[in-house]
């Protein structure tokens, strides 16, 4: 047979390769086929930070519960205050926080409060105690004071019965102190979405594990576990799979029947030993296979039963960048989270020239930093092979470059995607 005459398989190294899916559209598809975790259970709320909120949560009470004094002073009847000059009002006692002056205010009377104090009855305003001069049971107060000043009124901050959170709200550290103030010690959440995820290939070893002759440390698992972590799921790390159809289709069929979602690193391209793809197919349902990007061209998404799969590639930055685009959304939508914090963007001058061939969008590894107020700069992280690892440890965004763009030259400008803290 002639070389002309030999079928060429399309490569995930191929350039030129035509008709792929685009980012958008295999983003797209994804958020399309992942559905939210249903169950819920509840938990005390100390324990509930960073949690979906399963059912909206309504004020039992009025914050503050009781209207109050947002300074130390002297709580008085505003009609009381004199225009101008100087009035004198005795002072009959104390309204301290937690223990209120029950007794009504009298007409010309001023009682001393402190912040967080409830108001007599029949106040209606504070004067700083910074704003009169006392002598014994007496303080002096001049004019030019606004009525109801220096006053938190009772329900301000929430009335009893208004919806505080919607469902699908993610706890913050705030909102665990919000909940804290209406009473709550319990709330109603969301169960955190299973991950199940491993790694496929015989060359790779564990940590801490001798080298043989073309072997290598699996660093995939320790970067998905990191970048699990970051995202509050339940997490089930199967290890190594070895490059056996049958182990492989094995692994699958575990992971199916105790995951909502299946992640796996390697095995995804179009070699003799790469099964993923052909055990999702025929296990379960494949969407797609490639992306027009790089790098991680070699992403698959699918589905094995109830469970929704990611198959990302073998190389270290390529599971990272495409568990960014693809996978952390996914996983939010799955957690119940209503409005997802979206990844901003920001453009900035690039200080470095940037290599890249059109056809592809392109993730490269940037350093972004400021340069005033507003202005952002950006250069290129180093070497952009998708083995090497480095390019990601260096780097704290993405350098997004549109398909059709090429070589971009020092100061111009690019769309940049800041993921530090992210992954």
């Amino acid at each position: 047979m002639k070389d002309s005459e030999i079928k060429h398989q399309p490569s995930c190294k191929d350039e030129n390769q035509t008709g792929l899916l685009s980012v958008t559209e295999a983003q797209a598809r994804i958020l399309d086929g992942v559905t939210a975790v249903t169950e819920t259970e509840t938990l005390p709320v100390r324990d509930a930070l960073g949690r979906v909120l399963a059912q909206a949560v309504t004020s039992p009470i009025d914050v503050p519960s009781h209207t109050n004094s947002a300074m130390d002073g002297y709580a008085v009847r505003a009609a009381d205050l004199p225009a101008d000059g100087v009035a004198e009002f005795p002072v009959p006692g104390t309204s301290w926080a937690g223990r209120p002056w029950l007794a009504a205010i009298e007409p010309g009377q001023a009682v001393q409060i402190m912040t967080g104090g409830m108001m007599p009855e029949g106040a209606d305003t504070v004067i700083m105690q910074e704003h009169v001069e006392r002598e014994g049971d007496t303080v002096r107060i001049g004019g030019g004071h606004k009525p109801g000043q220096n006053v938190r009124a009772a329900g301000e901050d929430v009335t009893t019965g208004a919806t505080v959170f919607t469902a699908g709200k993610r706890l913050t550290s705030a909102d665990i102190g919000v909940l804290a103030s209406l009473g709550f010690a319990e709330v109603t959440v969301y169960r955190r979405p299973r991950v199940a995820f491993f790694s496929t290939g015989d060359e790779l070893r564990g940590v801490g594990e001798p080298l043989g002759p073309g072997e290598i440390y699996d660093s995939n698992r320790y970067t998905l576990f990191a970048m699990l972590k970051r995202l509050d799921v339940e997490i089930n790390d199967m290890g190594v799979v070895r490059d056996k159809r049958e182990l492989i289709e094995q692994a699958f069929r575990e992971a199916a029947a105790s995951a909502d979602a299946i992640i796996t690193s390697g095995g995804v391209s179009v070699g003799e030993a790469d099964f993923v793809k052909q055990t999702l197919e025929a296990l379960g349902s494949m969407s797609f296979w490639k992306i027009a990007m790089k790098p991680g061209r070699p992403v698959t998404f699918g589905h094995i039963d109830d469970a929704v799969f990611f198959g990302l590639p073998g190389n270290p930055v390529s599971v990272m960048v495409t568990f960014f685009q693809f996978v952390r959304s996914a996983l939010l939508k799955m957690s119940g989270e209503a409005n997802p914090q979206p990844i901003y963007t920001v453009m900035a001058h690039t200080t470095s020239a940037l290599r890249k061939r059109p056809g592809r969008y392109e993730f490269q590894r940037g350093v972004l930093e400021q340069s005033s107020p507003g202005e952002f700069t950006v250069r290129s992280a180093g070497a952009q092979g998708s083995g090497i690892l480095r390019s990601m440890r260096e780097a704290n965004c993405f350098i997004m470059l549109e398909p059709d763009q090429s070589g971009i030259e020092a100061g111009q400008p690019v769309l940049v995607q800041p993921f530090q803290n992210l992954i």
